[in-house]
């Protein structure tokens, strides 16, 4: 597959919610990361990673809302591996029947069919607002930082 065929089948696969599918889009090692996300880029560095990922946080995600990528824009660059891809998921938040759209940005590097790197931006504060975790993110922040220890 093309890198941005894998890219399709990645994002569709996230809203047709085929949990069990998407970790097999990935190279046994693999870099995935999503540097803006409030609660800290906590790195993906392997497909069972990826597999307890999706496993997880997923299903936690259909639960409360459910959307489709679109105004999908996918440019080349002249590595013919990466592409960056523009999107938003649009979508419905199940409790009140309100819209809501989660722009978002991916670069993907894709090797031999399967996603090598991967730098996932998007809006994740518009995601949390669909999914009715606002409280939950405040709570997060107003939390004390913890220091790491030095030996």
């Amino acid at each position: 597959m093309t890198p941005e065929e894998v890219f399709l089948k990645l994002v569709h696969g996230v809203a047709d919610r085929d949990f069990a599918v998407l970790p097999q889009l990935y190279a046994e090692q693999t870099d995935v990361r999503h540097p803006m996300h409030p609660y800290g880029d906590h790195p993906l560095l392997t497909r069972d990673a990826l597999r307890e990922h999706f496993g997880g946080v997923g299903p936690r995600v259909t639960e409360v809302v459910r959307f489709q990528p679109d105004n999908i824009r996918v440019h080349r660059t002249d590595d013919p591996e990466v592409i960056v891809a523009e999107f938003e998921y649009a979508g419905t938040i199940l409790a009140t029947g309100e819209p809501f759209r989660v722009p978002a940005i991916f670069v993907l590097r894709v090797r031999d069919g399967l996603i090598v790197e991967s730098r996932d931006y998007l809006d994740h504060l518009a995601m949390i607002r669909a999914r009715g975790q606002v409280d939950e993110l405040i709570t997060h922040l107003r939390e004390p930082a913890t220091t790491p220890t030095t030996s």
